[in-house]
């Protein structure tokens, strides 16, 4: 798996070997690595954009990476190909605005401090953020699917990655980013704040959520670009125990919110290495009028 991703991060095959030498004491033929390139080459679908990619970028800029302290630490991070290449695969002209967001990120204007202050109110603030994974909404019924998912096979060999129960996360987030064809950032901050939920409602969303000066903040996953939408997924272990369309429909209405984007454009999953279960988070907020 790490022979795979160094080669993905845009090493040759000959460079993957000495990586895997220095830092794994282990010498490996450029054969082998071969031979496990065309293995994984169905689960492991970057294949398609990496000779495209490699004209541009280097490994050493590939992804952006950018360590945030937000009560804990997050390292959020973008695929800089990925974001070039995926435009044509949304409307709305909506890669060009999502980039816009993630590059925000990492610029002085955006504001951290409503990801510091969860318990206390801050100096910035007027009140408290609420973390997204503690809402609770009252949604309208929502369709979910429950399917088998490349995601699935990603969360498997990324698991591979992963020495420790708490590494599993960023091992699943670093792999997909790398060797996924549709996964795009990874640890991606979201707020919403009272005047988009304002907005929300007078939009005649169903969105019962107390009036608060407090933004509600969290951290999306994963954002794939698949499927004419913007996938916005939450690795759960054991996934099938729980429901987290609460929490991935306040990722959703945020991201849009921040985007500028409308709400039927995105999608949201969840999922582990053996489930995934998937919604549209505008049936959750919106009752059609039309029969």
């Amino acid at each position: 798996m790490q022979a795979i991703t160094y080669y993905n991060l845009g090493n040759s095959q000959t460079e993957v070997a000495n990586l895997l030498a220095k830092h794994h004491r282990i010498r490996v033929p450029r054969r082998t690595i071969s031979e496990w390139l065309h293995r994984y080459r169905a689960v492991c679908t970057y294949h398609r954009l990496r000779e495209t990619a490699v004209k541009t970028y280097q490994p050493h800029n590939l992804i952006h990476s950018y360590t945030m302290e937000h009560k804990q630490v997050y390292v959020f991070k973008y695929h800089r190909a990925k974001l070039d290449l995926l435009t044509a695969q949304v409307p709305f002209n909506a890669m060009a605005k999502l980039r816009t967001y993630l590059e925000s990120v990492t610029s002085e204007q955006f504001p951290h401090h409503l990801f510091q202050a969860e318990e206390q109110s801050s100096p910035q603030t007027t009140a408290a953020s609420q973390r997204s994974s503690k809402i609770q909404l009252d949604t309208l019924p929502v369709v979910q699917t429950e399917k088998q998912n490349m995601a699935n096979d990603l969360a498997t060999l990324g698991l591979i990655m992963a020495r420790t129960t708490r590494e599993r996360h960023p091992a699943i987030q670093d792999f997909m980013l790398t060797n996924d064809s549709t996964t795009v950032a990874c640890e991606i901050p979201i707020y919403l704040t009272a005047e988009d939920l304002h907005y929300y409602q007078t939009a005649k969303f169903h969105l019962p959520l107390p009036t608060t000066a407090a933004p509600v903040t969290g951290h999306i996953d994963l954002i794939q670009i698949r499927n004419n939408f913007i996938q916005i997924l939450d690795y759960k272990p054991d996934a099938h125990k729980i429901q987290p369309v609460s929490q991935l429909l306040t990722y959703a209405l945020a991201l849009a919110a921040r985007t500028k984007l409308p709400i039927k454009m995105f999608k949201c999953a969840w999922f582990d290495d053996k489930h995934y279960y998937e919604f549209f988070p505008l049936q959750a907020v919106y009752r059609s009028t039309t029969s």
